[in-house]
């Protein structure tokens, strides 16, 4: 004989009171997709490791995003496109260079992903190996 299913329960008996509240204090619908959309994006591991590298806080061009993660620059914008498109990260020319940095939801979304994981959050400074910052 099999064991019976955990994940249904076999009589309905609703707690009014307690359900009501938590039905109430849950989030909008629209403030729940945006977070889905921006959970969906840092699923990826590559989107992840960009989101990441922007932790510091400094704008990155798509090049230096792309010698940071070892992968090549059109690539990058494809994953960088993406993550704009679901509210993380802000992107911006300047002159030649796209220039790119997380929003604070993206901010909030990545440090969050990364406290779960046990990984460290604590940005590092965007500076080269001279000292200066790239721009």
């Amino acid at each position: 004989m099999s064991p019976e299913p955990v994940d249904t329960c076999e009589l309905l008996c609703l707690d009014l009171p307690h359900a009501e509240t938590i039905r109430t204090s849950m989030p909008d619908l629209t403030a729940v997709d945006a977070a889905a959309a921006g959970a969906r994006a840092l699923g990826d591991p590559t989107r992840l490791r960009l989101a990441t590298a922007l932790l510091s806080g400094e704008e990155l061009c798509v090049c230096d995003l792309a010698w940071v993660v070892g992968l090549a620059q059109n690539l990058v914008s494809h994953h960088l496109r993406l993550l704009k498109a679901a509210g993380l990260v802000t992107g911006r020319r300047q002159g030649r260079l796209v220039m790119y940095a997380l929003t604070p939801a993206g901010l909030a979304l990545v440090a969050g992903v990364l406290a779960v994981a046990g990984l460290s959050t604590t940005p590092s400074p965007a500076v080269d190996s001279t000292g200066s910052r790239h721009g």
